[in-house]
């Protein structure tokens, strides 16, 4: 395998893993625009969202895992790649090319995707207790919910 290959392969799973995070993003969007139109309470909806999105967030953060470690393979095999080459204009590109490929390490990434995980979720119960608490001031009001 020749280096241009193997820089190509990290671009690739670069790419990948950014396809992953804006899926992720795009989910979070329409569940909590989703969440926000909802009118009348229903913890039974609220519950399957809930799961449904945690088992959204699960897959998407073991596939972030797989290709943040292929990612860093790729990393490690240009930075590993012989410098054998006598070609001057490898070794110039190879040169200014390297320091710029940088990749997080997974326990900052799996952190990052937890955290927003839990501010979903929050987000999610808030909305649905805000409709709760809506409910038991118009039943208390005596105002029937449209």
């Amino acid at each position: 395998m020749h280096y241009n290959e193997l820089v190509q392969i990290y671009f690739e799973r670069s790419n990948a893993l950014q396809w992953l995070w804006t899926l992720y993003v795009v989910v979070i969007g329409g569940l909590l625009a989703f969440s926000s139109l909802r009118k009348q309470k229903d913890m039974v909806t609220g519950i399957l969202v809930t799961l449904l999105f945690c088992s959204f967030a699960y897959k998407n953060l073991g596939s972030i895992h797989d290709l943040t470690m292929q990612r860093m393979a790729a990393l490690h095999a240009v930075t590993q790649y012989p410098t054998t080459s006598t070609d001057f204009q490898d070794s110039k590109v190879r040169t200014i090319l390297e320091p710029t490929l940088v990749a997080p390490e997974y326990e900052g990434v799996r952190d990052f995707h937890i955290a927003c995980d839990i501010l979903t979720i929050a987000a999610l119960w808030a909305m649905e207790l805000r409709r709760i608490k809506l409910a038991r001031r118009l039943d208390e009001a005596g105002i029937q919910a449209a």
